[in-house]
């Protein structure tokens, strides 16, 4: 795995829970980031990728938008 990984998510979004059971199944480490709680993280998740919804994971310096399991696979080059 190439990178920091952070997962920009709330508490209460279930395609973040996924998200977030996805990474710790396959033990990568990652920086849980509430936007719901933090609105400066949340701005600063909106200039890195230009979208509101959640979750967003940033992987070193590429971003995947929502849980999309192979492409979480492949910036994290799992197989």
């Amino acid at each position: 795995m190439e990178g920091k990984v952070t997962l920009y998510g709330s508490e209460t979004c279930n395609w973040c829970t996924r998200t977030r059971a996805f990474l710790k199944e396959h033990k990568v480490k990652f920086n849980d980031v509430d936007v719901g709680r933090n609105e400066k993280k949340a701005m600063e998740m909106i200039k890195k990728s230009g979208q509101q919804g959640i979750p967003v994971i940033e992987i070193g310096k590429e971003i995947v938008i929502g849980f999309n399991e192979e492409k979480l696979k492949k910036a994290l080059k799992i197989k």
